[in-house]
């Protein structure tokens, strides 16, 4: 018989704000008040739960009984009607027409663009020169989304207006969602750039989109995936308003995760001369001095664990779902409009299953040391019908980089400079200034 958790309270609205700023010491100590505390987000019973099986059965057990919480509704305006805000039967349909453009045959073949973009970036590093990492993983990340999306003439002009306007748009548009409802309504800089480059994103997709529908060809794209789609129940296919908020929820949650995590990859490389070596005699060993192949990524078997490694310590803050029924968490029942806060970085650096969870160890994921892990202590991509669909496609092209970046080049710390974190619903790696060294 389970034991009825009741919920502790902190009621300061000005803790919520630090935690919504990304305050680490904030987030942590939450767990001093129990695994579901009632936090005051003003009229809103709004209720953050701090341990792996709550988080587990919010995202995934009783997964139905939310619907998408007020972070992302207010990313609506922007992200439309896309798989990170659909709900219900729209959202089976949607994630099932889109299902075939994840496959691992596809995925195979956007490796070769995975592969191309990573080996283009380093063949413009020169030994000695510094660089700054963040920025070439951002573009990085900029290209491959971009290129697996649209493979046409003009898909490459989306591409530089991408890489031009999606920093923009996510990093103000977290502010944004962040802020109080009326803060969106302000003539401020930061309003000025989220709308701005929201804009130039929409028309350039919108005519990609156009350009696609009248030459009607298969170019072996995501885009040409959506474009091509129908549902098997109904036989219908998708809107260009359909497929236009499809893509632009692609480009902002794929290219995110991809730059924070690479970005941090190569700091703590830098950080860890052991893991490094590792990296650099498992990447010597598959390849023997060739370009990686996606069909080499089963034998990289410790690349991905530094992989698993870098986004359980730097995953998103912060999840939220709102309850659309009454729900049970062992005897705590929330209420139906309730708001409910998961963070996977707090079950990531819960010492109870992750210990000395600031340390950086990909040994956590040697052997089945993960299997061990109750459900919900791992979850940097979400979890259950809501998962995020381009997983696989994210832990592909990070270790592709990876392999790229290490059979060729160590990237050295700049003496006196010093990496920090920038928060907005995730941890972007800030000055990350490196130099090359060749691995001869």
């Amino acid at each position: 018989m389970s034991v009825p958790v009741a919920p502790g309270r902190l009621p300061l609205l000005g803790h919520t704000v630090s935690l919504l700023r990304g305050r680490a010491d904030f987030t942590e100590a939450l767990r001093e008040h129990g695994e579901i505390v009632e936090v005051d987000l003003g009229p809103v019973p709004t209720y953050f739960v701090t341990s792996a099986r709550f988080t587990h059965q919010v995202l995934v057990t009783d997964g139905a009984k939310f619907r998408k919480g007020l972070l992302f509704e207010r990313f609506r305006p922007y992200l439309g009607n896309g798989l990170a805000l659909s709900e219900g039967s729209f959202h089976r349909r949607q994630r099932r027409m889109m299902q075939p453009a994840f496959t691992r045959d596809r995925i195979a073949q956007y490796a070769e663009a995975m592969v191309r973009a990573a080996t283009d970036l380093v063949d413009t590093w020169r030994p000695g020169e510094p660089r700054v990492v963040e920025n070439d993983m951002q573009a990085l990340a900029v290209t491959v989304v971009g290129e697996t999306l649209f493979s046409t003439e003009i898909g490459q002009r989306a591409i530089a207006e991408i890489r031009r306007s999606v920093f923009d748009v996510l990093r103000n548009g977290a502010v944004r969602a962040l802020s109080p409802a009326f803060v969106a309504r302000l003539p401020i800089p930061v309003n000025r750039k989220f709308d701005q480059a929201a804009e130039r994103m929409r028309a350039i997709v919108l005519e990609v989109i156009e350009s696609w529908r009248a030459e009607g060809a298969d170019h072996g794209d995501l885009l040409s995936t959506l474009l091509l789609a129908h549902d098997e129940e109904s036989g219908e296919g998708m809107s260009d308003q359909q497929v236009y908020d499809e893509v632009i929820t692609l480009l902002t949650a794929g290219i995110e995760t991809s730059a924070v995590a690479l970005g941090w990859l190569f700091h703590e490389l830098a950080q860890h001369p052991e893991v490094e070596r590792r990296v650099h005699a498992e990447v010597d060993e598959v390849l023997a001095g060739r370009p990686v192949a996606f069909g080499d990524l089963p034998r990289l078997g410790y690349l991905y664990q530094v992989v698993n490694e870098v986004l359980r310590k730097y995953p998103i803050w912060i999840l939220m779902r709102k309850a659309v029924e009454p729900v049970d968490l062992a005897g705590t029942v929330l209420p139906a409009g309730a708001e409910v806060i998961v963070s996977p970085h707090l079950v990531h650096h819960d010492p109870a299953h992750h210990p000395d969870p600031e340390r950086f160890d990909p040994d956590r994921w040697a052997g089945d040391r993960a299997a061990t892990l109750p459900r919900g202590a791992f979850v940097p991509f979400g979890g259950g019908a809501r998962q995020c669909i381009g997983n696989v496609f994210a832990q592909t092209e990070i270790v592709i980089a990876l392999a790229t970046v290490a059979a060729r080049w160590r990237l050295v710390q700049v003496p006196g400079t010093r990496a920090r974190a920038k928060f907005t619903t995730a941890a972007y790696p800030v000055d990350l200034l490196m130099t090359p060294v060749p691995r001869t």
